[in-house]
């Protein structure tokens, strides 16, 4: 049975209790609109830890000015009952009063890894991030936390957070679950027009064909970006914003191909903007 906890001093209480029996929490921060790919986390930290909790929480840090916040899909009950079929302990289902009584006062940086690609797009959007992070690894107190390498870019965040900030916690990335046509899975699918969700699943394919021709020995970023933008324009009616080719996990454009690399793009459709990635190891 799922228990849905409200208050930072009852999740106080769980984690204290968690450890003086020597339980290992496992935890997936969220925002709600819980789809497979949060699934699949839920269900390794269940696999992996005595108690599994998952925050559900939107947070107005990371939302920008431009960015409707009001509008993000909220729906608890559907949230909840998806974790249950998991075998998720508890959601820490905070509100905005909750978690933040007054504006924070201090304020952590994201800087450099945060000032390229979705962080220059979306100017103190990681900022937001790594604060609500921060508090919520004070508050839930996990051995593991996992997240999703469909964003890379905050995955690789995140870890230098914990590097930084001396966490006791292991970030376990997880592999992008992906429609049976290779969309990636978002709770921003929804607002896809019946025309662009047939196109969207080309965003995989561009990055598919980058990956071949990187295979195939191409180690120059700049022919690998030009044929998937290419790729793109022509299969679809989305304004590409970004496609780049950076060092992982250091973030570092690449012009010359060294080394494990992750390759991003950024797709803007009428009503919804679509992010994608894949990772290359060296």
């Amino acid at each position: 049975m799922t228990s849905l906890v409200t208050t930072i001093e009852e999740m106080n209480q769980i984690s204290r209790q968690c450890a003086e029996d020597k339980k290992r929490i496992g935890f997936v921060p969220t925002m709600g609109a819980l789809h497979e790919g949060h699934l699949k986390m839920m269900k390794q930290s269940v696999g992996e830890n005595d108690v599994t909790v998952i925050s559900v929480f939107v947070n107005p840090l990371q939302f920008g000015p431009n960015e409707d916040l009001a509008a993000y899909p909220r729906d608890i009950q559907t949230d909840m009952a998806k974790a249950e079929t998991v075998g998720v302990d508890y959601i820490f289902y905070p509100s905005e009063q909750e978690m933040y009584p007054q504006w924070p006062t201090i304020e952590i940086k994201a800087g450099r890894l945060a000032s390229v690609l979705e962080g220059e797009q979306r100017p103190g959007h990681f900022d937001g991030v790594v604060t609500v992070v921060n508090k919520l690894f004070n508050i839930v107190k996990p051995q593991q936390a996992y997240f999703g390498k469909k964003d890379a870019q905050q995955l690789a965040i995140v870890e230098q957070l914990v590097e930084d900030f001396n966490h006791p916690i292991k970030i376990v990335g997880i592999d992008t679950v992906r429609e049976s046509d290779g969309l990636a899975k978002s709770s921003r699918n929804v607002y896809l027009s019946e025309a662009e969700r047939i196109e969207a699943p080309h965003l995989y394919q561009s990055l598919k064909l980058a990956q071949r021709l990187y295979n195939q020995g191409e180690r120059n970023s700049a022919t690998l970006i030009a044929e998937a933008q290419n790729y793109i324009e022509q299969h679809t009616s989305g304004v590409v914003e970004t496609v780049a080719v950076y060092s992982y996990p250091e973030l570092v454009e690449q012009s010359k191909i060294s080394g494990s690399i992750f390759i991003s793009l950024a797709v803007k459709f009428s009503q919804a903007r679509l992010i994608d990635n894949i990772i290359i190891e060296s």
